[in-house]
């Protein structure tokens, strides 16, 4: 990486090993089975003050003090942060929830910490500004226009050109992003866009719907490491899609030796659209679809990357993402490099119909391959669920990690889990609800 002696952000932080002491503001606790992980990563590096309007009991062994605040409400938690900092300094501020990146980048540059800048997160965040910034600085990328109601929605998708893609201008994990092929699938997706939320997140969005061009081809994400003008691609993950025209993702492999990390249009995407928003500090999720054209840039999101792609990347090379983010929140420089080259990835278990789950089963001798290094249950027997296309990930009944010398092997592994695993849906259970 860039040495910190060169970045602006690195002489605000302490670098003597008594700083290790001082504790890591983290923005958001999450669930327990995607955040787990990330949180333990961070509590390694420094003792971690976790503020969100409570502690859940999971992340109480992990967070060395709680303060207890309204995330949604920035001036009330600006205030809180600063009351807090009065008694006890933070080495850094950081989150890995995409609602809190914009509120982190505010509360370091007010405090003096390093970070990225608001209006780089503010960018990430708002799909309109980005295709905007993207466009101007030339970086491949979707055709797209905001759009405020169902005729402008059905006027600029004839100008496109079926199919378009409608989404939402400020959620994530696919929420509301539709493939539509018809004038009326477009009426239909604006109003299903409009309204559609997923974890809360429209307490933190801009309001709006985007209808864009279709790009087809593969999708990756390219996990990135900035510091100053050093753009590091340190992994990059291929992602298992459903059935269109929802894009949910079902499933994520990280390689180690993924001929991607050497290919310099894939290279050249990102560091173009890093350098369009303008973010110098960070560790980034960056999607793009591998277009016949050459690779289009989806999204930046300026936090790692969730569905435990943090977790997927260390089995698959060693790196630990959410070490450097709590290095570059502090003003150290990460260490990125690979300590090993094997494959690891996560499969998500989605209803194959909607009704009330059965008992849930995994037999023993399943749990006990080495190669196995999770198997997690999120929905309980007798709970209800939807299956797709009308599922959100509320609905996932469950998901595996895997590993594997090879991507191939990887993949006969995440297959023989599903292959084994018991989780029965009645239908007859089910009935009818209003989705937004």
């Amino acid at each position: 990486m860039t040495n910190r002696s060169t970045h602006p952000a690195a002489a605000a932080a302490p670098h003597t090993p008594g700083g290790r002491s001082r504790p890591l503001l983290v923005l958001g606790a999450g669930s327990r089975p995607y955040r787990e992980f990330p949180l333990q990563s961070l509590a390694a590096r420094h003792p971690v003050v976790l503020a969100d309007t409570v502690l859940p009991d999971w992340a109480q062994p992990l967070a060395s003090g709680h303060l207890a605040i309204d995330l949604s409400d920035t001036e009330s938690a600006a205030a809180a942060v600063k009351a807090a900092s009065e008694q006890t300094p933070f080495a850094g501020i950081c989150t890995y929830m995409e609602h809190h990146i914009e509120l982190v980048a505010q509360l370091a540059e007010q405090f003096g910490l390093p970070g990225p800048s608001p209006a780089a997160m503010s960018a990430c965040r708002d799909k309109a500004v980005t295709r905007r910034l993207l466009a101007e600085h030339g970086v491949g990328s979707a055709r797209s226009f905001q759009v405020d109601d169902e005729d402008a929605a059905v006027e600029h998708a004839r100008l496109l050109g079926y199919p378009v893609v409608v989404k939402p201008r400020g959620m994530a994990g696919s929420a509301g992003v539709l493939r539509c092929d018809s004038d009326t699938e477009v009426r239909a997706a604006f109003l299903h866009a409009a309204q559609e939320t997923v974890l809360g997140l429209d307490a933190y969005a801009e309001p709006g719907v985007l209808v864009e061009e279709y790009l087809d081809g593969e999708e990756i994400s390219a996990e990135t490491v900035v510091l100053g003008d050093d753009i590091r691609i340190v992994a990059i993950t291929r992602k298992r899609l459903g059935n269109e025209p929802r894009f949910q993702e079902v499933g994520h492999l990280v390689d180690g030796a993924d001929p991607l990390l050497d290919d310099g249009a894939v290279t050249e995407a990102v560091t173009g659209a890093v350098r369009a928003l303008g973010i110098d500090c960070g560790v980034l999720h960056v999607e793009l679809r591998l277009t016949g054209r050459g690779p289009a840039v989806i999204e930046v999101n300026g936090r790692p990357g969730g569905d435990l792609i943090p977790l997927l990347v260390q089995q698959a090379t060693g790196v630990d993402l959410m070490a450097a983010v709590a290095d570059l929140a502090t003003g150290a420089v990460p260490d990125l490099r690979p300590t090993r080259q094997r494959s690891a990835g996560v499969r998500f278990l989605y209803p194959a119909i909607s009704g009330r789950v059965g008992p849930l089963h995994v037999p023993v001798s399943l749990r006990e391959q080495p190669w196995l290094e999770r198997l997690v249950w999120t929905r309980r027997a007798g709970e209800q669920v939807t299956a797709p296309p009308l599922a959100s990930i509320d609905d996932r009944l469950g998901h595996w990690v895997v590993t594997g010398e090879s991507a191939d092997e990887c993949q006969r592994h995440l297959v023989e889990v599903l292959l084994q695993v018991a989780a029965p849906i009645d239908p007859a259970a089910h009935t009818t609800a209003c989705i937004r």
